[in-house]
């Protein structure tokens, strides 16, 4: 009987689980800003790992900066990732930063100002 979820997928959701752990607990670099794990998506021969991490409270200089300094972190993410997890390969982190977020709001505030005009511009009858 096929399993509904695969072995990607669980191990990809509980790298993220236990991601946000280490950074929000064994990581301590002053230089990164308030990182949210957003998604992991690992290939199905689990060698990479692809972390979409949003920054914020960042400018977009900002936000490539603590990219950057999270994948230079990244073999001290891995190695805490190991004592965490229990597999025999830890995948290697590589880390993208999500925009998902900011295009969302994008849109919110695009049709929160169509909205407006919508209510600013007289009925017509």
């Amino acid at each position: 009987m096929a399993r509904e979820f695969g072995r990607n997928a669980r191990v990809s959701s509980q790298m993220q689980k236990e991601l946000s752990l280490v950074l929000q607990r064994d990581i301590d670099d002053s230089r990164l800003g308030f990182i949210t794990i957003n998604e992991v998506v690992v290939t199905k021969d689990l060698a990479v790992a692809k972390v979409y991490v949003t920054v914020l409270n960042a400018d977009e200089q900002g936000k490539k900066a603590n990219v950057k300094l999270l994948n230079e972190l990244s073999p001290v993410i891995r190695h805490q990732l190991a004592k965490r997890m229990r597999l025999r390969h830890i995948s290697d982190l590589r880390f993208h930063y999500d925009d998902s977020f900011d295009t969302g709001m994008r849109v919110s505030e695009l049709l929160s100002d169509l909205h407006e005009r919508d209510l600013d511009k007289p009925e017509e009858g």
